[in-house]
């Protein structure tokens, strides 16, 4: 047995609520041949509690406009990990220390999971602090030093030997 049509779709209007709130490692996984009691899990991740919360709120806020109101909820004093119960469905948003720690894909790797793709293209992540800019030109020619590797002018602006500085 597979998870009902409707289970999917409020599974996938859940993930998407919560990828709109910048939840990373959204997955869904159809639990429902191994549990008699839900269809699927939301499984979400995000970087701190107040994240956590954000995502919870968008959620309960994205399936109430449905008509779908959870049954109960776990873990919101704490933020880090919540548990929405909307019977069929179950949303796990989970810091993302607990997310590694409890691993709960692996425990539920045996099930098949339901495609997500979360429907806002979002810009590529930033570079850290003090790295380098990545090489937009395709080529490998480094723009301060010239081939032989000393400081000469590589603009052209200063004679054959002289360095511009």
């Amino acid at each position: 047995m597979t998870a009902s049509a409707e289970a999917r779709e409020t599974a996938l209007i859940a993930a998407q609520a919560a990828a709109d709130k910048l939840a990373t490692d959204v997955s869904i996984v159809d639990v429902s041949d191994r549990l008699a009691i839900t269809d699927a899990f939301v499984l979400t991740s995000a970087p701190n509690e107040r994240q956590v919360q954000a995502i919870v709120d968008a959620v309960e806020e994205q399936l109430r406009g449905h008509g779908i109101k959870p049954v109960r909820r776990e873990g919101l004093a704490e933020g880090r990990w919540v548990l929405l119960d909307f019977v069929d469905v179950v949303v796990h948003v989970q810091h993302a220390e607990e997310r590694a720690y409890y691993a709960l894909e692996r425990l539920w790797k045996d099930c098949p999971v339901i495609p997500f793709t979360d429907k806002v293209a979002r810009p590529a992540a930033a570079a850290p602090a003090g790295a380098a800019p990545a090489d937009v030109t395709g080529d490998d020619t480094d723009v301060a030093t010239d081939e032989i590797g000393d400081d000469t002018d590589v603009t052209g602006d200063a004679e054959p030997g002289e360095t511009s500085r």
